[in-house]
């Protein structure tokens, strides 16, 4: 019997490629989204077409208000910024920054791991090519996870919980690589902060940006639908 693993699913690229890191290391996966005021909610349709193309035993949306308290570009509060050089990326944290996400995400993956026996956590968070999100650094995964064992019945009694981070120190062109080399199919997933009226891709947003850059640097051909302009 495989061991069972909680992988956050954003629908994005990264998230499918921990998903499908997940699966090559014998993991039963038990897939969780949200639904927490995203403007790019679309990108939930990708994640629960990632989780049964690459065999997930489970995934569920969960729906927060992270909208109810604003401060971040993506629930509406400004404009999403568009076509920012990589190094103007990399300084500083940008507005698309959602205060808390990881912490709250990892905290009900968390909760669903401990009630079906699950002691293991992935979720494709990545420090080189933007580390501009201060809960993408690996000093904000140890913390954590340092907390799920003392904050849970499991931990007290003896379990240890572990969070994967099997991204965190590729670039964007080896993540797809690697994806690529597990059959991830990057036209399923969704990666735009900005979409337009018929959900296709901007090409402008910093995620956009380092998809693109991350397909280019990997030789690969970017299946990414955009919108015009892009």
């Amino acid at each position: 019997m495989n061991k069972r693993a909680v992988v956050l699913l954003s629908g994005g690229l990264d998230s499918a490629t921990t998903l499908a890191i997940a699966k090559s290391e014998g993991f039963d996966c038990y897939c969780m989204a949200f639904r927490y005021g995203q403007r790019h909610a679309v990108e939930l349709q990708s994640a629960l077409t990632v989780s049964k193309a690459l065999g997930a035993e489970e995934f569920r949306i969960v729906d927060i208000d992270l909208a109810a308290f604003g401060g971040s570009a993506l629930v509406g509060d400004g404009d999403v910024p568009k076509d920012r050089e990589g190094k103007e990326m990399s300084s500083g944290i940008p507005v698309t920054y959602v205060p808390a996400r990881n912490t709250i995400f990892l905290s009900f993956a968390l909760g669903w791991a401990e009630v079906m026996g699950a002691f293991d956590l992935f979720i494709g968070v990545n420090a080189v090519d933007y580390s501009g999100y201060p809960d993408c650094r690996p000093e904000f995964v140890a913390a954590y996870q340092t907390l799920a064992n003392l904050a849970t019945k499991a931990g007290v009694e003896g379990k240890r919980f572990t969070i994967h981070t099997p991204l965190i120190e590729l670039t964007k062109a080896e993540i797809i690589t690697k994806g690529t080399g597990l059959g991830v199919d990057y036209g399923l997933t969704y990666s735009c902060y900005d979409p337009d009226k018929y959900d296709l891709a901007c090409g402008h947003c910093d995620s956009c940006l380092l998809r693109k850059k991350g397909f280019a640097e990997a030789g690969i051909a970017d299946p990414t639908r955009y919108g015009t302009g892009a």
